[in-house]
């Protein structure tokens, strides 16, 4: 049986075949502990080295500033969570945050459970194309603003916010910046002194490499704590035995992706494109969500008029894609980002996100473009108005 066209990159990718090769050996010999003295140990050590400093060129970050973690939530918590406990060992009182209507939950509830504890909590609209403006973040800060949080790219309609204008804002204001780029590092250029952050999530699964490996990049001088406990690895800040193989494959991730970047950005947004305008003729009505020009080369979000996003990609089992993140995509009530996005019951529920990637190609394009619009001529429509 043919396996399914896989059009969801933005919920994981494959394991690229360097990445496995990379880390296959710390999987088989290479089982020695980092924090050990003897020679195992130094070979993980250096193993850990190389892959922190690919990881860092990826960011234009100095290797001493990456903190690897089990994951981009994880590294989210950190984020927020480190600053907070941080800044309350110091006696600071600057006890608000400013976050955008759209975040992830891994950003979300962290900030909700900083207003269970007291902090006061902003939460910024987005616009109709799920954008962030920096005129509205700027307009939420206050002089106790410790920290802004707002993802770089969408994860579901994969627009990308501006960054740079943000953490421009939040630093006038003393206020330290945080960014979520799970969904851009490896598909757009990631400079994190370009974008004027202090600290910048990163999600290995997202370009390449292994589930269960993250890294929060921390600025020189930001102030964080760790928010739990053991001993000292990771400058302390995430304790615990260090995952030597799946942190040599994000760093072989991050440097296949730092090589072939702007390469496949172009190559990705003209697959993208390409099946954007096969649809467009397959299907009247075809709505695009997101902002049609700032927005990830590899995501395509729109909604199929009259039918529900679910039942048609039940209908086009040829085609593994998704109605929206994988994280909470489990029944048809309007997602989050498309609510506050301000999209009706109608429209939300015909979306479906179409993420393209390295090893998708022209033929697998053209046949999912015809399952799609297959699977949608069949189905019944409901008198959904325009």
């Amino acid at each position: 049986m043919t396996p399914p066209i896989y059009l969801d990159t933005n919920a994981t990718t494959p394991v690229a075949p360097e990445v496995a090769a990379a880390m296959r050996p710390w999987l088989e010999d290479g089982f020695g502990n980092h924090s050990s003295s003897h020679v195992y140990g130094q070979r993980a050590r250096l193993a850990v080295a190389v892959a922190r400093r690919h990881l860092a060129g990826l960011i234009g970050a100095g290797d001493d500033e990456i903190v690897f973690t089990g994951s981009a939530t994880e590294a989210n918590n950190l984020a927020l969570l480190g600053v907070a406990r941080s800044l309350h060992m110091r006696g600071d009182g600057k006890r608000h945050l400013v976050v955008a209507a759209a975040e992830h939950p891994a950003v979300m509830r962290p900030a909700l459970h900083l207003r269970e504890l007291g902090w006061e909590v902003a939460v910024v609209a987005v616009d109709g194309t799920g954008r962030v403006a920096a005129r509205d973040v700027a307009a939420a800060l206050r002089p106790d603003t410790a920290l802004v949080s707002v993802m770089h790219a969408n994860n579901e309609v994969g627009t990308v916010n501006p960054i740079a204008e943000i953490a421009a804002a939040a630093k006038a204001n003393g206020s330290l910046m945080h960014t979520d780029a799970a969904q851009s590092a490896g598909k757009v250029a990631v400079d994190v002194d370009a974008l004027g952050v202090d600290l910048l999530t990163l999600a290995g699964h997202k370009f390449y490499a292994p589930k269960g490996i993250g890294a929060l990049y921390v600025r020189r001088g930001t102030p964080i704590a760790p928010i739990f406990f053991g001993a000292d690895q990771e400058r302390g800040l995430r304790p615990g035995t260090e995952n030597v193989p799946h942190i040599v494959a994000i760093g072989e991730a991050a440097r296949l992706a730092g090589e072939g970047l702007r390469v496949a950005g172009k190559r990705l947004a003209g697959l993208r494109d390409g099946l954007y305008r096969r649809l467009l003729d397959a299907v009247p009505g075809l709505l695009l969500n997101g902002d049609p020009e700032h927005r990830l080369p590899n995501t395509l979000h729109v909604t199929f008029p009259g039918v529900s996003g679910r039942a048609l990609l039940a209908a086009a089992d040829g085609v593994a894609a998704s109605v929206g993140s994988a994280c909470h995509s489990g029944s048809d009530a309007v997602s989050g980002v498309l609510a506050a996005m301000g999209c009706d019951a109608a429209r939300a529920r015909g979306a479906i996100r179409l993420s393209v990637g390295r090893y998708t190609d022209e033929e697998e394009i053209a046949r999912a473009s015809q399952m799609l619009a297959s699977a949608w001529s069949r189905l019944p429509k409901a008198d959904v108005p325009a």
